[in-house]
């Protein structure tokens, strides 16, 4: 039982980042308020405003004036649990497990000639949140996970001529989080749970590399490549309680964890058209690698020899994760020099399967729609303002422990995204 809820937990460490955030796998999509209005669709290919830094960071040498822009996602999630079952199947269903979450980005851009141009970003490009009542059915198989990656990316744009730019950006990634969860009594008659919680952090280097043709004055085509990062989390693994059995065999206490884990690489491809002087209109693919998540180790330190360290010295979980796409479709309306409004529909495909989904991580396909309005009073300013609604398939969970714990449900996942950003150049 404790030997499961660990590779549970060491499994989320690596890769449950995003139970409800509006992207695929544990990715975040809420780098640009303004591609958030066309549900991203011309990502790599639109390069409006300083967040093409993310985007394409070759889209900078698009931008004729210095612009810092900052802006927040909201991301308010619901989800229905139903049809559940297990063993020992005692505890509720609530659902209410991903509080109101804020997701900040900054940006900033100077071009330095006609060729030019450097910038610096701060993202959030993976993150999550849950936190499952007290009592939850499933608790044995995770019930609190936080966890976050802040990057910062400076970067630097070359546009060879009127038609071909490249950009490049290293990156540098702090990953840190918390997961926990409730083990079940060991000894007959006990009726309390012990926990189990596990914290880690680690610091990475990547990149994200990009190039924009434009065909015409009118359309313009982008690709990115946003690299794998290879991190080593350091921290600790601390089982509490007082269950005599645990006790016994010295389970209890504090051990030093290490895990090693790879977030995944991936192609963005897209196509921005400018109908006429009113309409222009977004396509876009993504590929994510993440059939990297095969299978998550994790070593502990300190662990009393015998029943102890069999359990808790060296942990291993399979993932079998899959590659995945996703696609997006949107369009912009200028209706005169100060608003313009946005719309846009993606579909996500999730990397998760059926034999391996945990509550940590019960997500499955998804759509979203959204909806965007700038807003320009100056020339100098542009607020951008955006809503997504996203909405998932029904989702199986069919999840058992080698100690014969089990939890079975079906989940109704939905969110609504609300993002806002202020843009100023100089």
């Amino acid at each position: 039982m404790k030997t499961t809820w660990l590779k549970t937990a060491i499994a989320i460490a690596a890769g449950a980042l995003s139970t409800q955030a509006l992207a695929a796998g544990f990715a975040l999509n809420e780098q640009s308020i303004s591609g958030m209005g066309t549900s991203f669709a011309g990502r790599s290919s639109s390069a409006d405003d300083a967040t093409t830094l993310f985007g394409n960071p070759a889209g900078m040498s698009r931008l004729k004036r210095e612009e810092v822009s900052f802006g927040v996602a909201a991301i308010h999630a619901k989800t229905d649990i139903k049809n559940t079952s297990g063993f020992p199947g005692n505890g509720s269903n609530d659902g209410d497990m991903v509080p109101f979450t804020a997701v900040p980005m900054g940006y900033y851009v100077k071009p330095l000639d006609d060729k030019w141009a450097i910038g610096v970003g701060v993202y959030v490009p993976f993150g999550l949140i849950t936190d499952y009542e007290g009592g939850f059915e499933g608790r044995y198989h995770g019930d609190y996970s936080e966890v976050r990656v802040i990057t910062v990316q400076p970067t630097v744009s070359y546009r060879f001529n009127e038609k071909l730019s490249i950009g490049f950006g290293p990156t540098i990634n702090r990953i840190d989080g918390q997961l926990e969860s409730a083990v079940p009594p060991a000894t007959l008659g006990a009726t309390a749970d012990s926990r189990v919680k596990i914290k880690g952090d680690d610091t990475a280097l990547g990149f994200n590399i990009g190039m924009l043709y434009e065909f015409t004055p009118h359309t313009r085509a982008g690709i990115t490549y946003r690299s794998k990062v290879d991190y080593t989390l350091e921290g600790s693994t601390r089982v509490s309680g007082n269950d005599p059995t645990l006790g016994a065999i010295g389970a209890y206490g504090k051990y030093d964890a290490s895990l090693d884990l790879e977030t995944p690489e991936s192609i963005d491809v897209s196509l921005t058209h400018e109908l006429n002087d009113q309409w222009t209109i977004y396509g876009g693919a993504m590929l994510t690698r993440w059939s990297r998540l095969e299978t998550i180790a994790v070593e502990n330190k300190g662990v009393a020899a015998g029943p102890a360290s069999a359990s808790f010295g060296t942990i291993e979980e399979e993932q079998d994760w899959h590659d995945t796409w996703s696609y997006a479709l949107g369009a912009a309306y200028k209706l005169n020099k100060q608003w313009t409004l946005r719309t846009g529909l993606a579909f996500d495909q999730s990397p998760t399967n059926n034999t391996h989904r945990s509550p940590r991580i019960p997500t499955g396909d998804r759509t979203a729609v959204s909806f965007g309005l700038a807003w320009n009073p100056t020339d100098d300013v542009t607020v951008d303002l955006a809503y997504s609604y996203l909405w998932e398939e029904d989702t199986k969970i069919r999840h058992t422990n080698s100690q014969g714990l089990s939890y079975n449900a079906t989940y109704e996942n939905s969110a609504h995204g609300f993002g806002a950003a202020l843009s100023y150049r100089f």
